[in-house]
């Protein structure tokens, strides 16, 4: 396994990437092997960014470009595997039939270079649920899973299960624990926070899904993800990946 970062939540912390060198120094640093995205505004962009992974010893598992045709066509000159899903509307008001109707299209294009195109499971989207993560496999059985841990958690789904069952679809993982902090919102959905590995309350552990994952051989990238760091991503990030190595050696 390979443990990297989706790093979103290091970008809302620093209000943007400013540095692509210097985050991967400074990951490396605490014990990452790379990010999860590439981000690229050009061909050349990309291979001088993806020549910036290779001198550091980084990598990454994915590549986006500024629309989909260049994502796909980067992801799979750079010699990745999975591209994610961008098939238009993605809330929760869209159609499942047109969904799907268009996630298998991508799927096909996405094959033509060799590539997975995957869903992404997250709550406030289409596709939320563990009942819609499974209905969503079985209309469109050649796509993949960016599996979140966390989104699946929230939404009163079984990660563990999903890995059991599905771990051979399962693209890339993102764990994320989750924080409940009692408030309600005004809808009356609970109100949480993503933390630090080890540092969640809503009943769910992480380390059942990392023991899963080496029960079935699943051997792929496991990203870190936390969109609402808490203090300085850095420390949270090393106390993620300590709880990960704990788990797995």
């Amino acid at each position: 396994m390979k443990i990297g970062v989706a790093d979103y939540g290091m970008n809302v912390w620093h209000g943007g990437l400013y540095d692509i060198e210097g985050r991967l120094e400074s990951l490396r640093g605490i014990g990452y092997d790379g990010i999860e995205r590439l981000e690229a505004t050009g061909a050349s962009d990309a291979i001088g960014k993806a020549a910036v992974f290779r001198k550091l010893g980084m990598d990454f598992s994915t590549c986006r470009g500024p629309n989909v045709l260049n994502s796909i066509e980067w992801t799979a000159a750079l010699g990745k595997r999975y591209v994610w899903f961008a098939t238009g509307e993605n809330q929760r008001s869209t159609d499942f039939a047109v969904f799907c109707r268009r996630a298998s299209e991508f799927c096909r294009a996405a094959s033509r270079y060799g590539l997975t195109a995957a869903i992404h499971n997250h709550m406030h989207q289409r596709v939320e649920s563990q009942q819609e993560l499974e209905d969503f496999l079985a209309a469109v059985p050649e796509a993949g899973i960016v599996f979140d841990t966390g989104h699946l958690s929230m939404a009163g789904g079984n990660p563990v299960e999903i890995v059991e069952k599905y771990h051979k679809k399962i693209c890339v993982m993102h764990l994320k624990d989750v924080f409940l902090t009692g408030k309600v919102s005004d809808s009356g959905a609970k109100e949480y926070q993503f933390r630090a590995l080890g540092d969640g309350n809503n009943g769910f552990d992480n380390a059942g899904v990392l023991e899963a994952l080496l029960k079935v051989g699943w051997d792929g990238w496991i990203h870190i993800e936390q969109d609402n760091h808490q203090q300085e991503p850095l420390v949270e990030l090393e106390k993620s990946i300590k709880f990960i190595r704990n788990v797995i050696s």
